[in-house]
């Protein structure tokens, strides 16, 4: 030891902190002539250039897909073609644009996970955004639809030791985590009896994601107190699927033959605990799967629930000009609508009368 310097004066404290940035854009690509992009393989259209932040983007049309085994969908991507920092961490998030150039919930997709990008990489793409059938059938208006992507990109000030180490923040994972929590069961202390199955779930993660849940288990109601729930109103595969929702934010994957029949449950059970994204999600679903014979079910259904949007769908099915309201009229579905709901009936007989000119008695 030197003279003249005791222990506590060789002590040193250091503190330095990592300070994220970030900085969001969005760019909105109208796809003009639709039908003349079709047939041109795999290769991909690009957008005009774009900014976010310092950074030079690009979006990626894909007509027919950019594999093959997508060829009967509609791939958009998103290229990074200057960008002055060796890598960047981005959040992507493209969305089908509706008529009123509203996002169409079904057809927006995210990543949700950092993803390290640099100048040399393939852009990153949502391989099935859409299917052709679907866009042709329900989303073209004049032979154009658009999309909008959204860009949200997070650097930060990086300190590096000699094994040049990097401190990046990640992204949101909070979904991944709750839906393992729910897949795993640990820490539950609630079940609900449905049928013959039962569901174990946390009251906090219920309460926090639905007002109803929130009343049920925290108010002074005789749930908040249950350890066991009993549901009558619900199949076991609905609520399974409506737990899973609750916790990943998001649909499981449901039979191509089973959607609208779950679409139909999920939405009652969306608008009785309050979760409005699964129920705008549920009545997409329907809106794309209006026909003559589920026409007045889903009818009924929109003006049970107050779907005003999907009401709006099945009364522009209705009212269109063909053989739709007389095959509709026919069956068992619109014998029930008119004895549950015959003021909604009498609505969709002034609206024809106002566009044909009829007098229905």
């Amino acid at each position: 030891m030197l003279a003249g310097c005791d222990s506590d004066a060789s002590a040193q404290h250091t503190a330095s902190a990592i300070v994220a940035k970030t900085v969001s854009g969005s760019h909105v690509l109208k796809i003009k002539s639709y039908s003349h992009t079709k047939g041109l393989g795999l290769g991909g259209i690009l957008s005009d250039t774009f900014r976010v932040g310092g950074h030079c983007c690009r979006i990626v049309y894909y007509p027919d897909g950019c594999r093959s085994d997508c060829a009967d969908w509609v791939s958009i991507g998103l290229l990074f073609v200057e960008t002055h920092a060796s890598h960047i961490n981005a959040r992507i998030k493209f969305s089908l644009l509706d008529h009123g150039g509203k996002p169409v919930p079904l057809y927006t997709t995210e990543t949700h996970t950092v993803t390290t990008l640099s100048t040399r990489q393939e852009p990153l793409v949502s391989a099935r955004f859409i299917e052709r059938k679907t866009l042709e059938s329900s989303y073209l208006k004049g032979d154009c639809f658009t999309v909008r992507c959204d860009v949200t990109i997070t650097s930060g000030i990086r300190t590096e030791d000699t094994t040049k180490q990097s401190v990046v923040v990640p992204l949101s994972d909070i979904h991944q985590h709750l839906g393992q929590l729910l897949l795993t069961g640990k820490g539950t202390d609630v079940t609900f009896e449905v049928g013959r199955e039962t569901f174990a779930a946390h009251r906090c993660v219920l309460a926090a994601r639905s007002p109803v849940f929130m009343a049920e288990l925290f108010g002074p109601m005789k749930e908040n107190t249950a350890t066991s729930i009993r549901i009558d109103d619900l199949e076991p595969s609905v609520f399974q699927a409506f737990l899973y929702f609750v916790y990943n934010d998001s649909l499981p994957d449901i039979d191509k033959g089973e959607e609208i029949l779950m679409a139909q449950h999920l939405l009652v059970a969306a608008d009785r605990y309050d979760l409005k994204r699964l129920k705008l999600i549920c009545e997409d679903i329907l809106c794309n799967s209006i026909d003559t014979e589920t026409a007045a079910a889903t009818l009924a259904l929109a003006e049970q629930h107050g779907c005003c949007g999907l009401k709006d769908e099945c009364f522009k099915f209705l009212t269109t000009p063909g053989k739709n309201l007389k095959l509709v009229m026919t069956s068992d579905n619109f014998q029930h609508l008119w004895s549950v709901s015959p003021s909604v009936l009498k609505e969709l007989l002034a609206k024809l009368d106002a566009i044909n000119g009829l007098q229905v008695i």
